[in-house]
């Protein structure tokens, strides 16, 4: 099993600098509540790095146009899936679970929960 982690923007650069500047100048209207809860404007939020070096599975993260391209299945992003084989993905986060937690320190509580 792998978990793949799928943001709600696309890869390119142009995408990359309206998201840069949606988050700077208006973070709470910003699309993707996990690159919300995992990023800063900038980089990686360094819990969420080290919590992710620990997960003991493999882990994939891509944005939506990255997934489209390599899967077949389509979901509403951001999601969080478990792979098993190319003919079996499941959700283990959905958008709207996603969209609930309120911080990063959730978002690692639900992932383990749901690992264990």
């Amino acid at each position: 099993m792998k978990l793949i982690f799928v943001y709600n923007s696309d890869s390119n650069p142009i995408s990359s600098l309206i998201d840069l500047g949606h988050k700077i100048i208006s973070p709470g209207t910003y699309d993707c509540s996990l690159c919300k809860l995992t990023y800063g404007p900038f980089t990686e939020i360094e819990a969420w790095k080290e919590f992710r070096s620990t997960l003991g599975v493999p882990v994939e993260f891509l944005h939506r146009d990255e997934f489209e391209k390599k899967y077949t299945p389509r979901f509403t992003y951001p999601v969080i899936l478990r792979h098993h084989g190319e003919s079996n993905i499941e959700i283990m986060l959905s958008k709207q679970e996603i969209d609930a937690l309120p911080t990063l320190d959730a978002l690692i509580e639900i992932v383990k929960k749901k690992l264990s």
